[in-house]
């Protein structure tokens, strides 16, 4: 009997059918009854619920830097090592590759083996992806000399680096091996490069040498033919970082613009350097959004200055070192003192002395500490230290202090602090030291930083605040104007220029670029004509060549641009 009750039959069974067909117990019974019912509650197996799929992100086209990098000689090393440990010396290699471009904030897209591809520039934008990866590129070349195998032979890494427009965010693959690609030439570029790079080196191409301006030490290696590639291909090998004092100044290559629409604020820049020449010290905070002019209304005060005696101290703040107590203080006096890369430890002993002479005649104590803290031994000079670590951190504050109070002594100082945004917090701390004394010295202080810079010393009475709105149209008009060369735009496309661009001089620039090189335009004597409808440069086309400097979108929401300021470390930190 049992045998002919199916799967519909069983859900009708009642507490009688199930005594007829032998099931004596109560107890039995009713957990029967319950099992049974549980099965009409449950989804049928047959059935299943259908899931709907997630969407994920549309693709987007955007400026993307593409590093490609892989391990030297692989093969070979994996031929007399026990696959257990190649697979430790890979595991070493990714682990240090992926530890790098993330202390960069680059994004690690795939592992091949021995290989690996990243990206600058998504899934977050910045402003700087070319000079991040650059500089994520030669710390993996030196991140992996550091690495050796069982049998004490040292690793080498080379690096391929490219820029260019590609389309980003299309899933390929499914499951475990689903990825986000990029479609572009810019990747198989990067591959190239990276394929003719030598054992420890980083290669860069064209577009990427244009980003980078005068910040890195660059060797020409002429046109290159790759397979694949059209045409020859520029590329560069990247020897070193360049040390110099302001980032602004290194990434004008082709000349400063003329300032535009800042009449009043320079004028005001002007006036507080007046009065801190005649004695009266002056503080400045300068602060305005990414692209809005702060560098270039510095670089003007500093031009007005250049014609009388004074010194010029310039502390350029760094997004990759918001974490390294005194990093502004230690390249402005590495810079001053005129270190080079080979000079030996005595040398520089020697330079940092007569730097210090500039501003006081006794540099018995300050020589050893500032010699500590450029990371130099003076024992043999000036003995060894005495001080504990916390009293050594309070002198050397005190000898920055004193010795900035030295220099306006003999002449006005212009002490310019940029991008304090990015500020260390013991560099923070001694300007808020300085602050007192700066009052009653020949010094003006000049601090630029974006809006979300909190400063601990605003209210302080000798500080002036000053914030650098965005340009109106006129002075809009005037860039676009110097950028084409005086020929007349259509005013419906200058229209949507001065809309999309927010009045932010940086914008401005490299969207007009981006239109008199998208071809669409017809250059006549004395303007520009559209061969097509505006709403063919409307979309991504116009925000690509804004975003190449910005790592923002022109044309529609706006990332939040750079890192917070960070706290100091070690025994340099002091706690907030």
């Amino acid at each position: 009997m049992i045998l002919d009750i199916d799967g519909e039959l069983l859900r009708r069974l009642t507490g009688d059918d199930l005594k007829d067909i032998g099931v004596a117990s109560l107890g039995h019974r009713k957990k029967l009854l319950e099992a049974i019912a549980a099965m009409d509650a449950a989804p049928a197996a047959s059935t299943p619920t259908p899931v709907a799929a997630t969407p994920g992100p549309a693709p987007e086209r955007r400026q993307l830097t593409v590093m490609f990098g892989d391990l030297v000689g692989s093969t070979a090393l994996s031929a007399p090592l026990d696959p257990e440990d190649m697979r430790e010396v890979i595991r070493a290699y990714q682990n240090a590759v992926a530890g790098e471009i993330s202390r960069f904030e680059g994004h690690v897209a795939k592992f091949m083996g021995d290989g690996v591809l990243a990206y600058f520039g998504w899934p977050r934008a910045h402003e700087d992806e070319a000079e991040r990866a650059v500089r994520a590129g030669l710390a993996v070349t030196h991140a992996i000399s550091r690495l050796r195998t069982p049998a004490a032979k040292n690793l080498q890494a080379r690096i391929g680096i490219a820029t260019g427009l590609v389309v980003v965010g299309d899933l390929v693959g499914e499951g475990a091996a689903q990825e986000q690609t990029v479609v572009g030439d810019t990747p198989n570029l990067a591959a190239r490069l990276q394929g003719a790079a030598e054992p420890g080196t980083v290669i860069i191409a064209d577009a990427t040498r244009h980003l980078l301006g005068d910040l890195f030490v660059l060797r020409a290696l002429g046109p290159q033919t790759f397979k694949g590639i059209r045409e020859p291909a520029p590329a560069f090998a990247v020897l070193a970082e360049r040390a110099l004092e302001s980032r602004f100044a290194a990434r004008q290559a082709g000349g400063v613009a003329p300032i535009v629409g800042r009449d009043q604020e320079l004028a005001l820049l002007i006036e507080r350097w007046r009065q801190a020449k005649s004695g009266e010290g002056q503080v400045v905070l300068l602060s305005g959004e990414a692209g809005i002019g702060k560098s270039r209304i510095t670089e003007a005060l500093v031009d007005a200055a250049a014609g009388e005696p004074h010194f010029l101290l310039r502390y350029q703040c760094s997004p990759d070192h918001a974490d390294s107590a005194l990093y502004p203080v230690i390249q402005q006096l590495a810079h001053a003192a005129g270190f080079a890369g080979d000079d030996s430890p005595d040398r520089r002993l020697e330079r940092l002395a007569a730097l210090l002479a500039r501003a006081t005649d006794d540099v018995g104590e300050a020589a050893p500490l500032m010699a500590t803290l450029m990371g130099l031994d003076g024992t043999s000079r000036y003995g060894a230290p005495t001080l504990m670590p916390e009293q050594r951190r309070s002198r050397t504050l005190a000898v920055v202090i004193d010795q900035l109070a030295g220099l306006a002594s003999r002449k006005p100082v212009l002490w310019v602090i940029e991008d304090a945004h990015w500020i260390d917090a013991t560099s923070l701390e001694l300007i808020e030291l300085a602050l007192d004394r700066a009052q009653g010295t020949s010094a003006l202080m000049l601090i630029t930083a974006r809006p979300t810079f909190v400063a601990p010393f605003g209210s302080h009475p000798v500080v002036t605040r000053l914030a650098l709105n965005r340009l109106g149209r006129a002075a809009t008009q005037s860039i676009v104007a110097r950028i084409t060369r005086g020929k007349r735009l259509p005013e419906p496309l200058f229209n949507e220029i001065a809309a999309r661009t927010d009045g932010v001089p940086l914008f401005v620039e490299e969207m007009t670029k981006a239109v008199i090189e998208s071809g669409v335009l017809r250059e006549e004597a004395d303007a520009y004509h559209l061969d097509g409808p505006l709403s063919a440069l409307r979309g991504s086309r116009l925000g690509d060549r804004s975003r190449r400097r910005t790592g923002r979108q022109c044309l529609g929401r706006r990332r939040a641009a750079g890192p917070e300021r960070a706290g100091g470390n070690k025994e340099w930190s002091r706690a907030r």
